[in-house]
């Protein structure tokens, strides 16, 4: 039956100890409106769950490591990519975390990238129910490894959709909350075309199967980047594999065959960008570059990137 029904919870044993194991992790500006409603419902669609607000960039992080801590078994990251991508690195950070604790999605951010990706219902209800349930799906997790500039650490940091430097990454640096609350997904691309009128160095990928370089990079566990669009139309989430594609130049022309390459699902050919797959990739740039991690910037090049098979469990229906 469905755990979360249409009404306060009535759940069966089974879904009290699911229940009293879940804590859902909430950002509430994700979505502007979207987290306002989902607050509001939250209370009589399930108000045994344990939620715990952020109130700040990294919280998500920080309380998900204590949830897992505290023994929570299932941690649902209700926000965007951003929030899915803390509360992920935050059972990572406990020693066995990724083995006793499962990661599930109730999307309330602008794109929503990885809930697209695993066919997780937008709505509330059925997502909660999604994530309440039995369902458990593993996949791979990919690594970006590299050095804090802050203190010159070494950081070592999960991310579970989409990895990008070059053009990607300079506009989300220009993507402020306000123009995603009135854009939209729409935000990204005022921002792209922002970022062109930048000039900056390429580039360079580096892995044991070949090397190339270019202005914008992207890296895939999954298919989608940027919504639905369909970057990696071979990749896979469970064949311990990361996808790259390497596109040389990125100028209006170059989005502009961008587009016309995701309507016909071609967009290599249109574009020209080197694509094939690794288990091993070193990003590189003369000059400063950032890179980003499922959506938010994270750091600066290089950065090199790995990925550890079926290591991840999230609450999604098998494919």
């Amino acid at each position: 039956p469905d755990p979360v029904g249409h009404g306060p919870i009535r759940p069966t044993l089974q879904t009290v100890a699911r229940v009293k194991k879940t804590c859902i992790i909430f950002n509430p500006t994700a979505g502007g409106d979207k987290a306002i409603r989902f607050r509001d419902q939250l209370a009589s669609i399930a108000s045994a769950l344990v939620l715990k607000r952020t109130d700040a960039a990294g919280a998500a992080r920080r309380l998900a490591r204590e949830a897992v801590m505290e023994g929570f078994t299932t941690l649902i990251a209700a926000g965007g990519d951003g929030t899915v991508n803390e509360v992920l690195n935050g059972i990572g950070d406990v020693p066995d975390g990724l083995r006793l604790c499962r990661l599930a999605v109730v999307p309330l951010g602008t794109v929503n990238v990885f809930a697209k990706e695993l066919k997780i219902p937008a709505q509330l209800r059925p997502a909660l129910s999604l994530a309440l349930g039995e369902e458990t799906r593993v996949i791979d997790l990919p690594v970006a490894e590299f050095t804090r500039e802050s203190d010159g650490a070494h950081e070592r940091r999960y991310f579970a959709q989409l990895a990008g430097s070059g053009l990607d990454a300079r506009a989300i640096d220009q993507v402020k909350w306000s123009l995603k609350k009135r854009f939209g997904p729409f935000a990204y691309v005022i921002a792209g075309f922002s970022a062109l009128r930048q000039s900056c160095p390429p580039v360079r990928v580096i892995s044991p199967e070949r090397s190339a370089e270019g202005e914008l990079v992207l890296v895939g566990n999954g298919r989608f980047y940027g919504g639905r669009f369909e970057l990696f139309p071979g990749a896979r989430f469970d064949d311990g594999l990361l996808d790259v594609a390497v596109f040389p130049k990125a100028a209006l022309s170059t989005l502009l065959r961008f587009g016309a390459g995701w309507t016909t699902g071609k967009v290599h050919r249109f574009t020209g960008a080197e694509i094939w797959r690794s288990r091993k990739l070193t990003l590189e740039c003369d000059g400063k570059m950032p890179f980003e991690l499922d959506g938010d910037n994270v750091g600066h090049l290089p950065v090199t990137f790995t990925v550890e098979p079926r290591r991840l469990r999230v609450a999604a229906r098998q494919p």
